[in-house]
């Protein structure tokens, strides 16, 4: 957002900012707010009655004794005092145990908002650099400026309130006294504005760069990197592309705060001579007999309290100027819409669709004019299990990211049952899917919870977890563990125990088995599984698949020979369809490379 965008927008932005904070502790937030005002209050109140104070003890020596009528009303003004400033330390504690309450309220509910919506967008959001360099402002410094914007709007009027009742007491004196508290605070105001810009511009810029010192941090720290880095003596070599990008970094910003600091000097020239000048003023009055010697506490008290609250007022404008420099980047992300939305009136498949069929369809990821489908049209039927072979890069993984809606075609389309994918609502199009990935995510979780993730909208079902656990060939294993399916698997934390890559691939397959959906996607399975026999796992697959859809995407071909129908894909087309012997016996592609990958194998027989 530039400095020269309308002030409505701003306003807006604040509006919007504070609205947040509402909806996330709406309790919090009225506590905190009369506890504000509230404590505005007792400055005003303590200036005042330590005039009293003031007053009444040199009435008392005046009248020439210490007698208990003339101690009397001192030791009443002395208890109020005490009970102000009591009430002052007991309310600022109040106050900050509640401030503390309402930012981990807000932080906690901002967090579960983005968290949301990340997950919300589809993966084509992820292919761009754009993306990722807003979901780091979003989730850094972004995340609280709308609680620094409540507090500096709660500083605002607490400051507001205060002064009020200062300038009340300050303005019998002379009209013109609250005005140079207004005058001397304006320099102060220029310079912070002045700075907040060049701090956001800076902070705009370097987005990229602190997302390269984190990748360099994840490159020295994860674990599964820490093997590779250890092997090829790379370390200090990460670490110095860290410490040298740091250290560009934090020169920056050091040298943006010397030049901050310098014109915050200057700036506070002015508010020292206007103080010294009333000083002098005032001194002067007394002097002549015009202000007793209470009216000089109070007006010092009051002047200088007061030149520092006006101060503070302005410059709590500023933070709210500043703090809307940066959160407009919170609601450009919440603005964000995924793309592949469904249509406007949304259809209905039945519980087990009879067929899945890609029509003309063809797709390029974004950024890229290369087309990774080209004019596909293929149609996989129930109780028919299917294999999509082809060489890396021909489309296969690509067919799969459209059928399971993370990005829609560019031209043509996917029907089920006859219907247009993209108008069955996202959720119940992904719903008729099970797949197994490539490479599956390895939950820091019990292994019951990894494969129970395969469908959490209901309760866990214990035997529906041994069963998917059995039928993936980790049940022994799992049954192994210390504890059995309540196992940490993964060494972050605590007792985690870590298993084999394979093992993790198996547990995926469980996690996909129990989801029981009618159509089963299996993205290279058997990719780490080496001790364990294709033809048994194949079989075991083809069982599972019975009166289901069932999609084998691999580039091993003594695994598609076992399916009903083999598509061979070569540069985002399909340029073979049928069974392994009509392959074979068309000699093609597939021909070739069955010839080449198994017959030309030492271990083939």
């Amino acid at each position: 957002m530039s400095k020269k965008e309308p002030l409505k927008r701003r306003l807006r932005l604040v509006g919007k900012a504070l609205g947040l904070v509402w909806q996330s502790a709406p309790r919090w937030t009225v506590s905190w707010a009369i506890l504000l005002v509230v404590q505005g209050a007792l400055p005003a109140v303590t200036v005042y009655v330590s005039k009293l104070l003031i007053d009444t003890m040199v009435a008392g020596l005046d009248d020439g004794g210490a007698t208990w009528e003339l101690l009397k009303p001192v030791a009443v003004l002395a208890g109020v005092m005490g009970a102000l400033l009591l009430a002052t330390h007991i309310l600022s504690s109040i106050l900050r145990w509640v401030r503390v309450a309402l930012s981990e309220t807000f932080r906690d509910y901002l967090r579960g908002r983005l968290h949301e919506k990340a997950v919300e967008l589809d993966l084509e959001f992820y292919e761009t650099s754009a993306y990722h360099d807003r979901l780091y402002r979003v989730m850094g410094d972004v995340a609280q400026r709308p609680v620094t914007m409540l507090e500096s709007l709660g500083s605002l009027v607490q400051s507001t309130v205060t002064i009020l009742g200062l300038a009340v007491l300050i303005v019998t004196y002379a009209w013109w006294l609250p005005l140079l508290l207004f005058v001397g605070a304006l320099p102060a105001l220029a310079v912070a504005m002045r700075f907040s810009r060049r701090r956001h511009a800076w902070w705009m810029r370097r987005t990229q760069d602190e997302r390269w010192t984190q990748y360099y941090e994840t490159v020295l720290t994860h674990s599964s990197i820490a093997a590779e880095v250890r092997l090829f003596d790379l370390g200090t070599h990460f670490k110095t592309l860290y410490q040298e990008l740091r250290a560009r970094l934090r020169d920056e910003r050091v040298d943006l705060e010397r030049k901050h600091v310098l014109e915050n000097i200057a700036a506070g020239l002015l508010a020292l001579f206007i103080t010294a000048g009333v000083m002098i003023w005032i001194t002067l009055r007394a002097f002549r007999g015009a202000a007793t010697l209470g009216d000089i506490a109070l007006f010092y008290q009051a002047f200088s309290r007061g030149q520092n609250l006006m101060r503070s007022i302005l410059l709590s404008v500023n933070q709210v100027y500043d703090s809307s420099l940066f959160v407009s980047e919170l609601f450009d992300f919440f603005a964000l819409k995924p793309m592949a939305s469904p249509e406007r009136t949304p259809s209905q498949v039945r519980k087990v669709p009879g067929s899945v069929e890609f029509e003309n369809v063809s797709f390029a990821y974004p950024a890229s004019n290369d087309l990774s489908l080209n004019d596909v049209s293929v149609t996989f039927k129930r109780n028919q299990t299917v294999a999509i072979v082809g060489e890396n890069g021909a489309g296969k993984s690509t067919l799969l990211k459209l059928l399971c809606r993370f990005y829609d075609p560019k031209e043509g389309r996917v029907l089920v049952d006859g219907t247009p994918l993209s108008q069955i609502p996202l959720e119940d199009a992904r719903r008729l899917l099970t797949v197994l990935f490539q490479f599956p995510v390895q939950y820091h979780a019990s292994a019951a919870q990894n494969i129970a993730y395969g469908e959490v909208s209901g309760e866990i079902d214990s035997a529906r977890i041994r069963e998917a656990a059995r039928l993936a060939g980790i049940d022994e294993k799992i049954e192994s563990l210390p504890a059995g399916y309540e196992t940490l698997l993964g060494k972050w934390f605590v007792d985690g125990q870590e298993l084999s890559g394979g093992e993790w691939q198996r547990l995926a397959m469980a996690r996909a088995y129990y989801r029981d959906a009618p159509i089963i996607v299996l993205d290279e399975p058997t990719s780490m599984l080496d001790s364990w026999a294709e033809a048994d796992w194949f079989e075991r697959f083809r069982s599972l698949a019975q009166d289901r859809i069932g999609i084998v995407i691999t580039h091993r071909f003594t695994i598609a020979r076992r399916a009903d129908v083999i598509h061979v894909m070569q540069a985002g087309r399909i340029v073979e369809s049928g069974s392994h012997q009509d392959l074979l016996s068309l000699g093609g592609l597939y021909a070739a490379s069955w010839q080449q990958q198994v017959e030309g194998s030492p271990d083939h027989t």
